[in-house]
């Protein structure tokens, strides 16, 4: 689906004889125009159901209770990203005013999560024991724990690393997020919590620990990734911006980021040690951490995530993942040794990930990339009754078909996945929607690379 108002400068039988100024004027209604139609996509989509006493966001549209971090984190960017296009515009009507103050809500309710938090902060220094990690998700409404570590795997690194690399690219943009030295002590403390994720085994991106999900983290080659650039990111950074002295200067330690650097090089390109590759090393050396600047280690990494993990419906998360699919225990938390092997070839296939590669192919800008993968992408779009577009979550194997496509791989159709048994267009997964409206604002040229990454 492209959602294009034309921007191409070449003359028209409605513009024929107009003067270049007038022409220009024209060219800036149509791309006014254009972003208002991604505006309202946005309020329709992902500002609607940001908690409005937290800021945080849930993981799905029907989800009322459980607010995400990583979720609020990927939604507050495409708000971010919006905002970034209409600075352009003289008179935007005060839309990118709103659009940063409802980004900067967002990241300044993740902030006061984990200042609730501080004391567990404080204990991790002395003992990183996963009881003492940082919350990955809360309750949506007041910000307050809502699950245990017990009840639920939160430490996953990578989350505290993304929210520090936006933090440092929203208030590099002009954005004001963080206001007090409290504040700034608590960033500080975020960068003491990564700077050991080299030798700190997690949850990862996914929140299930090894390939086995068996309730055992493991070090993830992505959570150190993240780490190193969140410690690029923020060491010598003023949190205040820069007119503002430097009380709020945060660092990092330079042994710890070039451990980090080395061993992420090293473990490339494994996911981890029980994964051999993991979708999620594709945010990690590209958007949005972009960790190695070794073009042969990021071709090699993305080369074998491709190869392994690239399907129709998009890229499975890692092999033997049985996330969401019909052959998983739906009342068992953890899996029994050796279940993992029932889930090969009929891994959920999540289409968030062609939209990464369509972000990935405009930074490196490769237009052969952007095409394909916009073309693999537009034929899974599903629209809703306004006509707005709609990504799913993943794609699964029916149950009748599973036995098919074990024996053939990529032989059978795969439908769009429910949750909670809501119908899709009122249980958007956000962080695909987001990831959606990111990419299509690059490749309709509302923004450029650098205002994502600044």
């Amino acid at each position: 689906m492209k959602m294009v108002l034309s921007l191409d400068p070449s003359p028209k039988n409605s513009v024929a004889g107009l003067e270049a100024p007038d022409i220009a004027y024209l060219n800036r209604e149509e791309t006014t125009k254009q972003m208002d139609v991604y505006y309202g996509l946005i309020k329709r989509q992902i500002l609607r159901y940001q908690s409005a006493t937290s800021g945080l966001f849930p993981a799905h549209s029907s989800e009322k209770k459980v607010g995400s971090v990583r979720d609020s984190i990927y939604c507050a960017s495409a708000v971010w990203a919006l905002y970034q296009a209409y600075r352009r515009v003289d008179d935007d009507r005060g839309k990118s005013y709103e659009l940063g103050q409802s980004a900067v809500l967002c990241m300044r309710g993740i902030l006061a999560c984990w200042m609730r938090q501080s004391e567990k902060l404080e204990q991790w220094k002395n003992s990183q024991e996963t009881k003492m990690a940082l919350h990955s998700v809360f309750c949506l409404k007041t910000g307050q724990e809502i699950m245990s570590t017990d009840e639920f795997n939160h430490l996953q690194l990578d989350v505290v690393c993304l929210y520090i690399i936006y933090l440092v690219q929203m208030i590099t943009s002009g954005l004001h997020i963080i206001y007090s030295m409290e504040e700034v002590c608590l960033i500080q403390n975020l960068v003491y919590y990564i700077e050991r994720a080299y030798r700190t085994p997690d949850f990862g991106m996914w929140g299930r620990g090894t390939k086995y999900n068996d309730g055992n983290p493991e070090v993830n080659s992505s959570s150190i990734g993240f780490a190193k650039a969140a410690l690029e990111a923020v060491n010598g950074f003023n949190l205040f911006g820069d007119v503002h002295g430097d009380n709020a200067v945060i660092y990092a330690d330079i042994d710890a980021h070039n451990r980090n650097r080395s061993i992420f090089e090293t473990l490339l390109p494994r996911g981890s040690n029980t994964k051999n590759t993991d979708a999620s090393l594709l945010c990690a050396i590209s958007y949005p951490a972009f960790a190695t600047h070794d073009p042969a280690i990021y071709k090699r990494t993305k080369n074998r995530v491709i190869r392994e993990l690239d399907g129709q419906y998009g890229l499975k998360r890692y092999r033997g993942d049985g996330y969401g699919t019909e052959m998983e225990a739906k009342t068992r938390r953890y899996y029994e040794i050796g279940e993992t092997l029932n889930f090969e070839h009929i891994e959920n296939e999540w289409p968030l990930f062609f939209m990464f590669l369509i972000v990935d192919g405009k930074f490196k800008d490769d237009a052969q990339q952007v095409k394909y993968y916009q073309e693999k992408l537009e034929k899974l779009i599903l629209y809703d009754s306004n006509g707005d577009p709609m990504v799913a979550k993943m794609f699964y194997v029916p149950k009748t078909s599973v036995r098919d496509e074990k024996t053939a791989p990529n032989s059978q159709i795969r439908r769009p996945s429910v949750w909670e048994n809501v119908d899709m267009s009122d249980n958007l997964f956000l962080w695909s929607q987001s990831m959606y409206i990111i990419s299509n604002l690059l490749t309709d040229n509302l923004i450029q690379p650098w205002d994502l990454d600044p």
